[in-house]
């Protein structure tokens, strides 16, 4: 027995562990626990904030001994690989050789299993979707023993795709990669005062700019539309030809350097006396820097990425994570209304993230994005006080016609699980019965 946390740390229950390194072993842990009637679940790299990765009243099949290469096809950019492999190796081994993925999160810690799983998206949906828009064909564990080759328009591949990790578990996958000429990218950053001037920019970028982003002060002004401020931020992949008229050995590099949370402090880091300072310091720093500049794609996907462990800063109660999406037409009042009640409340979050999804639907039954627009933010869990906010948040999302990311949810009721994700009973069918987690069981009732 192990005890095993997800990012949030918000709690830290004992789970029968099995570490595996190759396929026989998942399939044989697989049938075990559909013979005993108990059940498993993958589980990767552990950066998702809630539940959707435990399952403490079964076990766990821990993926990341499978973490090898098998094949790249540098004419074509497809790439097959196993279930555990880290996308930062990913970007590691195949951008020097002019491919990248063309979808990736926030981390980069991130295995490929858990980002089919969760069905992550980028910065840049409104042109390339989510990561399941890049799964040519994957193979599949099922607990009858099976293991099945499915190919992108396989209905299996559509539940399989942001299906939690509850239709089997992820052996290996192909995946298409785009090619780019750098790791670098032309980036612009921007200051905007209000959210009617967020909306423009972010109308006026999705046509010309690829990755697009912005940081919103939650605590700026009276939370009214016309005070609520933040940075935006823009970036297109350089090309050959931009490329070739700059001095490669003078552009920035990926940092070497980790900086590390050494322990969990006491108490949260994140808090009313440090919360304000923070984000009117982060607003103007970025606001003095705005303007043009050539950047590693490393800082500009992941900013976090350097600071080993920065979840730990919220102290011992962890921190919930909170992320939203709403249709694009009801969207700026939506948020709006959210960040008032985050002002009346008392609480807020420096890790505010506001960005659009384009016009595309995801593959998967239960993925996440929709047209509309996003919201992420970060709460230290501070007990009931917390959990009426986020109650309210919720009854906000779901007026709007929203949903709540999955891959970051904790305590969704099984109601508004249900309305945002419409199609939930198609995907039950395809679902393995000895497959389950803390988060199926509270949303899904097994």
């Amino acid at each position: 027995m192990m005890r095993v946390r997800s990012w949030g740390l918000l709690s830290n229950d004992e789970h029968a562990v099995q570490a595996v390194s190759e396929r026989t072993q998942v399939t044989a842990a697989l049938t075990a626990a559909a013979t005993a009637k108990t059940t498993s679940l993958a589980y990767g790299a552990g950066r998702s904030y809630g539940d959707v990765c435990l399952n403490p009243q079964g076990s766990l099949l821990l993926m990341r001994g499978m973490d090898k290469f098998i094949a790249f096809d540098q004419a074509t950019g497809q790439l097959s690989c196993e279930a555990g492999v880290l996308l930062r190796d990913i970007q590691r081994l195949c951008v020097p050789r002019g491919w990248m993925l063309p979808v990736i999160p926030g981390t980069q810690y991130v295995t490929v299993g858990g980002a089919i799983a969760n069905d992550v998206h980028g910065k840049n949906h409104h042109l390339r979707g989510s990561f399941g828009d890049h799964v040519v064909s994957l193979d599949l564990a099922r607990s009858s023993g099976e293991v099945l080759h499915l190919q992108a328009d396989d209905a299996l591949m559509h539940a399989t795709l942001g299906g939690l990790g509850l239709t089997g578990v992820v052996l290996s996958a192909t995946l298409q990669l785009r090619r780019v000429a750098s790791p670098w990218l032309t980036a612009q950053t921007i200051a905007y005062k209000n959210l009617h001037e967020f909306f423009a920019l972010c109308d006026a970028s999705d046509t010309e700019w690829e990755h697009t982003v912005s940081w919103i002060d939650c605590l700026s002004g009276n939370n009214s539309a016309e005070q609520t401020r933040g940075i935006f931020l823009r970036a297109n992949p350089l090309s050959a030809e931009q490329l070739a008229a700059l001095d490669v050995s003078r552009l920035p590099q990926a940092s070497t350097r980790l900086r590390q949370m050494p322990f969990v402090p006491p108490m949260s880091l994140v808090n009313g006396l440090t919360l304000k300072p923070f984000n009117l310091l982060y607003y103007h720093l970025h606001r003095l820097k705005a303007g043009e500049s050539v950047v590693h794609y490393e800082p500009f996907f992941h900013p976090l990425d350097n600071v080993s462990h920065w979840n730990r800063m919220y102290g011992p109660k962890g921190f919930y994570q909170y992320q939203c999406v709403v249709p694009r037409q009801d969207g700026q009042a939506a948020v709006q209304a959210m960040l008032r009640a985050i002002a009346q409340s008392g609480e807020g979050s420096f890790l505010a993230v506001l960005k659009t999804f384009g016009e595309r639907q995801a593959k998967g039954l239960l993925s996440f994005p929709m047209p509309g627009v996003t919201l992420a933010l970060d709460f230290p869990n501070r007990g009931e006080r917390t959990l009426r906010l986020l109650a309210r948040l919720d009854a906000i999302v779901q007026q709007a016609g929203g949903r709540l990311y999955m891959a970051k949810e904790a305590r969704m009721s099984r109601s508004m699980f249900e309305a945002g994700y419409p199609r939930w009973q198609e995907f039950l069918t395809h679902r393995d019965p000895a497959l389950s987690s803390a988060m199926s069981r509270r949303l899904m009732g097994w």
